[in-house]
């Protein structure tokens, strides 16, 4: 679509030109390396790489071998397991605690509300082997170190910054009057909330979410300290597949992966669109 006026000159014409090529180069440069990736997972035989069968594009080149060895893998099948129990209750942790402190964030009157937010992002800016560090001796501390508890509180510290964010951006958009007017009419603070705030900012509470549960199953550093050998999760046992010797399961295994976050992301974007629909700002 040409978004440029009529009146546009040649220069103008020419820097969006090589500004939609450049754009393509980075989005090349990200999707490549999956783009490589996927078909690998469909190798017939033991080659990490691609074998002159798959580049003649012959039938026999090709299985689901590996998808079927990841599935029949007893460690495999425990770590997915581990993933599956640890991602949403640290999903579901975050979201509670960071939607009630964006809702506390968005009233004005709140002091020291830019330090306040800097403390609840701050997991976003400081590098993951120092938050790693510091959780593994305070957890080391009171007994959670290798515990499953830990390791669920350590990825919902994670994945709180994603929720206050989104949530914080859905009550941008929020007109406190509807809070005024159902509070004169005679309902109380919680009433309100749960009849009137929260159905608007759910999409935002609910991308959130998806974002903190893809921050947790995705996470692999925190575990490493945190974790112990019960709570082995998929990336890490990913990661130590790479580090050893590198098997073709983890390339199956990593076109699920990413199968599974465009499902997500196709699910937080579909919310973003809801979410504004509903606060008017784009339309049906």
């Amino acid at each position: 679509m040409n978004d440029l006026p009529p009146y546009a000159t040649r220069g103008e014409r020419l820097w969006r030109t090589v500004f939609l090529g450049l754009c393509a180069l980075v989005f090349f440069f990200l999707i490549f390396p999956l783009l490589v990736i996927v078909p690998l997972s469909f190798t017939a035989g033991e080659s990490k790489s691609f074998t002159a069968g798959m580049l003649g594009l012959e039938r026999e080149a090709y299985s689901l071998r590996w998808y079927h060895a990841f599935f029949q893998d007893d460690d495999w099948r425990r770590t997915l397991t581990n993933s599956l129990s640890i991602s949403p209750a640290a999903a579901a942790l975050a979201t509670g605690l960071g939607t009630m402190a964006a809702i506390g964030l968005s009233r004005s009157r709140l002091p020291y509300r830019g330090a306040i937010m800097a403390v609840l992002i701050s997991p976003m800016i400081v590098p993951l082997i120092i938050s790693a560090t510091g959780m593994y001796f305070f957890y080391s501390r009171i007994g959670l170190q290798g515990s499953w508890a830990g390791v669920v509180l350590a990825h919902a510290v994670l994945g709180v910054p994603f929720v206050v964010i989104t949530v914080s951006a859905a009550l941008s958009g929020y007109d406190p009057r509807l809070s005024q007017a159902a509070q004169s009419l005679g309902a109380g603070p919680l009433e309100t909330f749960f009849r009137v705030e929260a159905p608007l900012i759910l999409p935002g509470v609910v991308a959130g979410g998806l974002f903190a549960f893809i921050t947790s199953f995705d996470e692999v550093v925190v575990v490493l300290f945190v974790g112990s050998e019960q709570q082995k999760t998929l990336p890490w046992k990913m990661f130590l597949g790479l580090r050893e010797d590198i098997d073709p399961t983890v390339l199956a295994v990593a076109t699920l992966l990413v199968g599974l976050s465009v499902l997500l992301l196709a699910a937080v974007e579909w919310l973003r669109r809801r979410s504004e629909r509903l606060r008017g700002l784009a339309p049906d």
